[in-house]
């Protein structure tokens, strides 16, 4: 059967699966999750949002019940925004969790990094409570302890540093464009790997 050549609004073919956007904190997840799905005429779910709008702050979750019982929400939300097929951003720590990370296995998953230094300005005033102690040096050793799990994870990185918005989304847009090209041109080839791409300018 020949694949359809139906495009989105962005011009790309329609997503057969979830876009799962990660990365640290203050790496830009959300506003650049939700200006993607626009461009590519596709829903945006934010899974911190869906959490605090189901259980509360996410502060008050860890002071009352601990983080542990938080990641167990966080869980339940997140499996179920990626049963979806738009664009999904998840908060950094969620990939900890061990079905999570399986369940990103069916998704696109878009890494957004960022330095120190651009995220400092970011992150200033943030009440998020892993960082409630220990600021810019707690910033670093979370980014640090869970950046091999981000790359494992990752079939595109793109650092977000510098860059404006709308240039991100440009990139990831043309990724999910020529990744879907290259799966409709080599259907019935089950050998072509994965298609993978870095782009930390």
């Amino acid at each position: 059967m020949t694949p359809s050549t139906d495009t989105n609004a962005a011009g790309a073919a329609p997503l057969d699966r979830p876009v799962a956007m990660i990365g640290p904190m203050g790496a830009g997840k959300s506003s650049i999750g939700k200006k993607l799905s626009r461009r590519l005429g596709v829903g945006f779910l934010d899974t911190d949002r869906l959490l605090v709008q189901r259980h509360g702050p996410v502060a008050e979750i860890f002071a009352r019940d601990g983080e542990p019982r938080f990641r167990e929400l966080e869980r339940e939300v997140v499996a179920e925004a990626l049963s979806s097929t738009g664009v999904v951003s998840l908060g950094g720590g969620a990939v900890l969790d061990p079905l999570t990370r399986e369940r990103l296995r069916g998704a696109s998953v878009v890494l957004l990094t960022v330095t120190p230094e651009a995220v400092a300005d970011r992150l200033a005033g943030s009440s998020r409570p892993l960082l409630a102690q220990g600021g810019m040096d707690a910033w670093r050793a979370i980014a640090l302890e869970r950046e091999p799990v981000y790359r494992s994870l990752a079939d595109m990185v793109v650092d977000t540093s510098r860059r404006p918005v709308s240039h991100v989304v440009d990139d990831v847009v043309a990724w999910l464009a020529a990744a879907a090209a290259a799966a409709a041109a080599a259907a019935g080839s089950p050998d072509l790997p994965h298609h993978r791409q870095e782009d930390d300018a």
